[in-house]
């Protein structure tokens, strides 16, 4: 069974509300197995256009990462982070 990824790229004008988000979303990642691969840090634009922050979550399958997006924990928490800033986020399968 392949895993699945979060694919995201955000820009955020409230940090400290944002703050918020990330706790709110820590109890369905844990519970959906998430591992963050990248969560923010430095990064180089060599094509197109993207946001200022980054971020990449490897689920053990693709099911848990539609499952936790889905689910009303994280629904509560996203509802945070669409308040404090703009996203873009794809769940792609693994090979």
């Amino acid at each position: 069974m392949p895993k699945g990824y979060w694919i995201g790229h955000v820009t955020i004008d409230d940090v400290e509300t944002y703050k918020l988000y990330q706790q709110a979303n820590a109890a369905p990642f844990k519970e959906f197995g998430a591992k963050f691969l990248v969560r923010g840090g430095a990064q180089t634009v060599r094509e197109g256009e993207m946001r200022g922050r980054s971020v990449v979550l490897e689920f053990p399958t693709i099911e848990a990462a539609y499952a936790c997006y889905d689910s009303a924990v994280y629904q509560a928490a996203k509802a945070i982070r669409e308040s404090v800033s703009a996203g873009d986020i794809a769940i792609v399968e693994g090979v």
